[in-house]
């Protein structure tokens, strides 16, 4: 990737944050509830509306919602993503706080993927159309059909409640408090991959240039490492990318059942409690990991595939 490629996807990375930013602050703003109010309500305490419209106007609530956007986005260009309204911590921290957890989760979920996907899709397409593909198969259309909360409660009752083999409460300090929430999450995304990668293996086993493999003697486990397996590596490569942006912003569910305490289970909790300044800065912190990972993942390609070293020498 050239450095003017670079500086247009950058450029297009700052404007599309500038969009999600704007059209979450309108959403929030739209939304029914009252952060001040609830804050109040969780507190036990019951003001007059006297106080309650002295703290709007003191967290600044009661101006108009293009100045409260402009006056918000301000603070985020010099580095201040505000203070949360239900606990008065700055964003920024409580934030920082909760990704490292949502990291550990999302990368130790795509390891145990990859390590169920990757071998059951290549034995699926090698043995394609036998009664070991249709098995495999059939396992993946489970995969993809379950949905994650109920993979999670079952865990949870069958490991956690009935075997006691793993914590109920996952507080993300130690190993064992990631592996319930990690499979769970893992669950369906093999499901997929594993059909992705037999796909892609089929795609690669087809090519003349394995027939040619073939033809120069190369036994066939040389031929699906050395040759078939890097060429399908590619398409799983922005599968990838968009997998762990997906888990850094799609993890709420799993996190809430185990109590795990990630960007997920911050961000219900700010929704709960109509934190505007939290769920902006949520989404936006998010929305950013994700572009990030995205051009990640297309700077890769120019390291994995030569054809594209070539045409970008050229």
């Amino acid at each position: 990737m050239s450095v003017k490629q670079l500086g247009r996807r950058l450029l297009q990375i700052v404007i599309v944050l500038i969009g999600i930013s704007f059209f979450t602050f309108i959403l929030t703003y739209l939304a029914p509830g009252d952060p001040v109010r609830t804050r109040y309500a969780a507190s036990g305490m019951v003001p007059t509306e006297k106080e309650l419209q002295e703290e709007r106007d003191r967290l600044g609530l009661n101006d108009p919602v293009l100045v409260q956007y402009g006056r918000w986005l301000g603070k985020v260009l010099h580095g201040d993503f505000g203070t949360s309204y239900s606990n008065g911590k700055p964003v920024a921290e409580l934030l920082s706080v909760r990704l490292l957890p949502t990291l550990k989760l999302a990368f130790s979920a795509l390891i145990l993927m990859l390590l169920v996907a990757v071998p059951l899709g290549m034995l699926s397409a090698v043995y394609k159309n036998t009664w070991v593909d249709y098995l495999v198969r059939g396992v993946t259309f489970l995969g993809v059909s379950i949905p994650n909360f109920w993979v999670g409660l079952i865990l949870l009752y069958v490991v956690a409640l009935k075997f006691s083999l793993l914590p109920v409460i996952s507080t993300g300090d130690g190993f064992e408090k990631i592996i319930l929430p990690a499979i769970t999450l893992a669950f369906a995304m093999a499901g997929k991959y594993t059909r992705q990668v037999r796909t892609a293996v089929l795609e690669e086993l087809n090519k003349d240039y394995v027939t040619g493999a073939r033809a120069r003697g190369m036994s066939e486990q040389e031929i699906l490492w050395k040759q078939v397996f890097p060429n399908a590596l590619l398409p799983l490569i922005t599968l990838l990318g968009l997998s762990l942006g997906n888990l850094l912003g799609g993890t709420a569910v799993v996190e809430v059942i185990f109590t795990y305490p990630g960007l997920g289970n911050l961000a219900v909790q700010a929704i709960t409690a109509y934190d505007y300044s939290l769920i902006q800065g949520y989404v936006l912190w998010v929305a950013l990991i994700y572009m990030v990972i995205n051009l990640l993942v297309d700077m890769s390609y120019t390291f994995v595939d030569p054809r594209i070293r070539r045409n970008e020498r050229g």
